[in-house]
């Protein structure tokens, strides 16, 4: 269920930022979904970046500190991430929930409040020898539909994904 409650959450976000999703059936490179946005000009290429899906129940970010720790339950799935693309770049999202399935989200007339949030990470180019690599994710990377603009940007643009 935390899988559903991401993918809705990373669609709702690339919705705001004019994005298409596709959420990718067969996890063999370790991207669940592709976020496509359109370009400004019909000669132009569209700007597409690929992400790796992950829940948690186990952390609660402190926005006080400058990271949160995310490990890896397979040395696979930090690999994929953190191998160099040279064109499609491809970023993890962290999602943190509260074990509590029932108060994911709460509901209202003025909308639909998901509880807790997204993070995102480039992690291209780094290493571990670990089995199960334990990652820093910046907890000023929220992820929003301005950090998505800035990513797709910054891809557009040829820059590092980091800052």
């Amino acid at each position: 269920m935390m899988e559903l409650l991401q993918r809705g959450y990373v669609t709702s976000v690339a919705a705001t930022a004019g994005c298409t999703t596709e959420v990718i059936q067969n996890d063999n490179w370790g991207i669940d979904v592709q976020f496509i946005r359109p370009p400004v000009v019909a000669t132009r290429f569209e700007t597409m970046l690929w992400a790796q899906l992950k829940s948690t129940t186990q952390i609660t970010p402190d926005p006080q500190k400058e990271f949160f720790s995310y490990q890896f339950t397979k040395r696979q799935y930090f690999d994929h991430m953190a191998k160099v693309r040279p064109s499609i770049k491809a970023i993890l999202i962290v999602m943190t929930v509260p074990q509590n399935q029932s108060t994911w989200t709460e509901v209202s007339h003025s909308g639909l409040l998901t509880k807790r949030s997204c993070y995102w990470v480039d992690l291209e180019g780094q290493t571990s020898e670990a089995d199960k690599p334990t990652v820093r994710v910046p907890t000023k990377n929220l992820f929003d539909a301005s950090a998505l603009t800035e990513v797709l940007d910054k891809i557009d643009r040829g820059e590092s994904l980091r800052e």
